[in-house]
């Protein structure tokens, strides 16, 4: 347990410190996220295409953490095909990493995930 959690919070601090745009369904998944120390959220306020055309103006690469609900893997795909049609590359390694080490199926129980860790 304690190894899974260790594991996680550097899992956070690696996301605190890409640099990148992170991408998440709404405002309780940014929270989840802030309790972190993770900042440069885009929540999806807008239509998808917009938004991938505003990360393309400030960066080349974005992290994709939508939830992995059916809705959640249906907007990974477009946005993932917006944002590479605006140049921008989509950093796989964040989503993939809480797919295979943690049960997660939403982005805002990350928080409470971690804290029943030990």
């Amino acid at each position: 347990m304690e190894k899974k959690k260790e594991e996680l919070i550097e899992w956070t601090r690696k996301l605190a410190e890409s640099g990148k745009a992170i991408i998440v369904e709404g405002q309780k998944d940014r929270k989840s996220l802030e309790f972190f120390g993770i900042k440069d959220i885009v929540t999806l306020k807008k239509p998808l295409y917009l938004i991938a055309e505003e990360i393309a103006e400030k960066s080349k690469e974005a992290i994709i953490l939508t939830d992995f609900d059916r809705k959640g893997k249906e907007l990974y795909g477009r946005l993932k095909k917006d944002l590479e049609r605006n140049g921008v590359k989509v950093d796989n390694y964040f989503r993939e990493f809480l797919q295979k080490n943690t049960k997660l199926s939403h982005i805002e129980g990350l928080r409470t995930y971690v804290g029943n860790l030990g």
